[in-house]
């Protein structure tokens, strides 16, 4: 098993690092942000204040502002997408519209950039370069080249200054909450902005990301319909990770099929997220529609291992076990469930509605048949619910979401979108009951401390 690279054969890395993270960069992306995202901010208040002013109209100003800002706030965009009303929600449809195709950089630059990850004679490990991007991404664009060996790769070259951005979309996000909280108590957001924070700061390093991989080939080693691209160690730094190219569709090129083959994709989906987390506690938190591929025989690759969070064996258990506390009715088991999963302060009246969302997310689980996963409003409900959701948790004081519920929550419904998309229509819960009826938490607990071990990687803070 590979432990992925470590940039240690390149030492100058770091220091790249810290001056791209340097107080003139940092400087840089805030005025380029601030301005934007802080009037925002104000017109918000100001609206709120005086109840007045065109909310979406304010809504849809933001969205184009920021555009055409290479990515981390379109990934917090995406993120806060799943947590219901955490932003107002003609802020976070907007936001959410943002897409990852930042503008390219230039053939000189990225040159300069590959001379710095791999130095001066970089263009001899390759018979093929193209310096024009073959995709973009919100952290950096992928080259795809062919080695001296005629291995077809993908080179994701990070974007420069990238680290400063994320500093600065981070504090501009913060300030969003601290102005959006002072008008709604209903979520309070301390612990969704630790856990965007630290997740970002990984996406950073490619290092960090091809052990997420390795990580990954490992534990779907015996899921056949299902694809990992291995690393190319001697040709990945901090900011560069070379890999294989995996051929593959977009899956929405398979919207009109057959039924069988999109049930078919569904199932390899299914999969290839909850394998993972239910035997190793290990999930994919970034189900974003470019990253995976479907090959010709309707298997997935899987791609982008940035966003990947590791939880707790006792987490794990907790959402098993609020599965059965919804299916049976058990309150004491759903409490028991909560306070696993890290929310506290629970009264009767946040447990109430906190079921009332448990009971959206499970509910295509909880019915033995064949099933679209939303049976109603064409994917209306989420919303609809949310906003229940949002208004009953005002009327009780409010709650903090714990950190882990962050990028599970994320999963689900970016999974859930997925299987929309297909209109697939299959037993969830006879998919469920195969990963989870034999569960036991201390087998968990030495599966996991043995993979984590061998790829050298610890579980999130």
């Amino acid at each position: 098993m590979s432990d992925g690279p470590t940039g240690s054969n390149h030492p100058a890395g770091s220091d790249r690092q810290k001056s791209e993270s340097s107080f003139g960069g940092r400087f840089r992306r805030y005025a380029q942000v601030s301005g934007t995202v802080g009037a925002a901010a104000a017109r918000f208040a100001g609206r709120r204040m005086t109840g007045g002013g065109d909310s979406l109209e304010q809504a849809t100003e933001l969205r184009e502002a920021l555009g055409g800002l290479k990515g981390p706030l379109m990934k917090v965009a995406q993120m806060m997408a799943t947590i219901p009303e955490a932003l107002p929600a003609e802020y976070a449809a907007e936001l959410a519209q943002l897409q990852s195709n930042a503008p390219p950089m230039g053939k000189p630059f990225v040159r300069r950039r590959m001379v710095a990850e791999l130095g001066t004679d970089w263009q001899q490990h390759f018979q093929e370069f193209p310096l024009d991007a073959a995709a973009a991404a919100s952290l950096g664009q992928v080259h795809k080249a062919v080695l001296k060996d005629g291995r077809t790769v993908a080179c994701k070259l990070q974007y420069p200054n990238i680290a400063a951005a994320v500093d600065a979309d981070l504090g501009q996000l913060k300030f969003i909450f601290a102005i959006y909280r002072r008008y709604d108590k209903a979520i309070n957001p301390d612990r969704i902005y630790e856990e965007i924070s630290a997740r970002l700061h990984e996406e950073l390093d490619y290092a960090h990301e091809a052990q997420n991989m390795g990580l990954y080939r490992d534990i779907l080693a015996n899921e056949p319909h299902v694809h990992v691209p291995g690393v190319v160690p001697e040709l990945s730094t901090g900011r560069l990770l070379t890999m294989e190219w995996l051929e593959g569709e977009k899956l929405l090129s398979f919207k009109t099929a057959d039924a069988e083959t999109r049930n078919a994709l569904a199932l390899n989906m299914f999969r290839a997220w909850y394998v993972p987390f239910y035997n190793f506690g290990v999930i994919h938190g970034d189900p974003h529609l470019g990253n995976y591929t479907v090959r010709p025989d309707l298997d997935i690759n899987l791609l982008d291992f940035g966003c990947v969070r590791l939880f707790p064996p006792r987490f794990v258990k907790g959402v098993i076990d609020l599965f059965w506390a919804l299916m049976r009715n058990d309150r004491e088991l759903a409490v028991e469930a909560y306070e696993s999963w890290g929310f506290t302060g629970l009264t009767n009246e946040v447990i109430d509605v906190l079921n009332q969302w448990a009971t959206f997310l499970y509910g295509p689980l909880m019915e033995d048949r064949p099933r679209l996963i939303q049976e109603t409003n064409a994917g209306r409900e989420g919303r609809e619910v949310a906003g229940k959701v949002h208004r009953k948790l005002k009327d009780v004081g409010g709650v903090m979401p714990p950190r882990e519920f962050v990028f599970m929550d994320r999963a689900a419904i970016g999974l859930g979108s997925v299987f929309l998309h297909l209109n697939a229509e299959i037993n969830w819960h006879q998919m469920f009951m195969e990963l989870v009826s034999d569960f036991d938490v201390a087998v968990l607990e030495k599966r996991q401390a043995d993979v984590l071990a061998a790829h050298r990687l610890e579980l999130a803070a």
